[in-house]
C-alpha cells in the first residue's frame, strides 16, 4: 500500500533539489502564476517520475497541488485504466496554461483507450482548454497513424478551419498543427485542405493569413 502523503512529500523534496530560480522567474514574467513553480525542465521531471510506480491516488493528489511540477508529474504517474472521461474533463477544467495542456496530452491523454472518442467532443467545446486539448490530441492521434472515416474527417476539418479563424492564439496554433499532421498522412488529405486554405490566405486577420501560410509551406511539397 502506497502512503500517498509520504510519496508527495518525497517528490517535493526532489523538486527542491532541482529548483531553477532563473527559469521559474522567467515563467512568472510570462504569466505562469502557480502557487509554486520550481522551474524544473521536463526531462528532469521525467527522470523524477521514473523513480515511482504509476499510481492513481498519487497522481490525483499531485494534480490537486497548485504547483507546476506536481501537475506535470501527475500526467506521467496516472494509470490509464483508472482515468475515466469524467476525471479527464475535471483536469481540463483546472488547466490555465497551454504548457500544461501540451504535457498532459503528450504524457497521458494520447494513451487513453477512449482518446479517439473524446477528441471530437473536446474540439467542439466552446471552452478554450477543451478545444486546445482536443486539437493537440488530434495531432498526436494522427501522428500515430489514426485514419479518419469520411464523417470524422469532415467534422475535424470543419472544426479546425473554424478554430483557425478564431481569436485564441493557442487554439489556432493547435488546430494548425493538427491540420499539418492530417495533410502529412497522404497527398489526398493535403488536396482536401487546398480550397479552405486558399480562403484563409485572403483573411482580413493578419495572424490567420500567417498561420495559413505556414500550413501551406509545411504541406506544399507533398
Amino acid at each position: 500500500m502506497v502512503d500517498v502523503h509520504e510519496t508527495i512529500k518525497d517528490i517535493k523534496s526532489k523538486f527542491r533539489l532541482f529548483m531553477n530560480g532563473v527559469i521559474s522567474q522567467s515563467m512568472r514574467e510570462k504569466g505562469l502564476e502557480y502557487k509554486l513553480n520550481f522551474g524544473i525542465e521536463f526531462p528532469r521531471i521525467k527522470e523524477i517520475a521514473a523513480a515511482y510506480e504509476p499510481n492513481h491516488e498519487v497522481a490525483q493528489a499531485l494534480w490537486k497541488e497548485n504547483i507546476r511540477e506536481c501537475k506535470i508529474l501527475a500526467g506521467l504517474l496516472q494509470p490509464v485504466d483508472s482515468f475515466c472521461p469524467e476525471i479527464a474533463d475535471i483536469w481540463i477544467e483546472d488547466m490555465h496554461y497551454p504548457e500544461l495542456a501540451e504535457y498532459t496530452v503528450m504524457n497521458l491523454f494520447q494513451r487513453l483507450p477512449y482518446a479517439s472518442e473524446v477528441v471530437f467532443r473536446w474540439m467542439a467545446d466552446d471552452r478554450e482548454y477543451f478545444q486546445l486539448c482536443g486539437f493537440l490530441l488530434m495531432a498526436r492521434l494522427l501522428m500515430k497513424g489514426q485514419k479518419l472515416n469520411e464523417r470524422a474527417e469532415a467534422e475535424f476539418l470543419d472544426q479546425a478551419f473554424t478554430a483557425l479563424e478564431g481569436d485564441i492564439v493557442s487554439v489556432q496554433k493547435a488546430a494548425a498543427l493538427a491540420l499539418c499532421k492530417f495533410a502529412l498522412q497522404s497527398k489526398d488529405n493535403a488536396r482536401k485542405m487546398s480550397k479552405p486554405l486558399q480562403a484563409l490566405l485572403k483573411s482580413e486577420k493578419e495572424n490567420v493569413r500567417l498561420l495559413a501560410g505556414e500550413i501551406r509551406l509545411e504541406i506544399e511539397y507533398l
